[in-house]
């Protein structure tokens, strides 16, 4: 599956079954659906606050065109999901 660009009214947050957390080479996704680890070069970009509270695909442009696409990537891998804001 590809990923799709993000369309404005996208909110992006965290699967209920997945874990985030701070590293000194940026983010350390884990899936406790089973043995799945993701490392991620995110530097400042990102926090793991933006996922669990929710990240808007509007203020994921404003970081850069980098960070949605790799919000667009963690929805694939089913680290996030991806919901319309109504």
């Amino acid at each position: 599956m590809t990923p799709t660009a993000p369309t404005a009214g996208t909110w992006y947050s965290l699967h209920p079954a997945c874990r985030v957390r701070r590293e000194k080479f940026g983010l350390l996704f884990y899936d406790l659906r089973g043995p799945r680890l993701l490392f991620a070069e995110t530097g400042a970009s990102l926090e793991p606050e933006d996922l669990r509270e929710g990240l808007s695909a509007d203020e994921a442009g404003r970081r850069g065109e980098a960070v949605s696409r790799f919000l667009a990537k963690l929805v694939v891998k089913g680290f996030l999901r991806e919901q319309p804001v109504c």
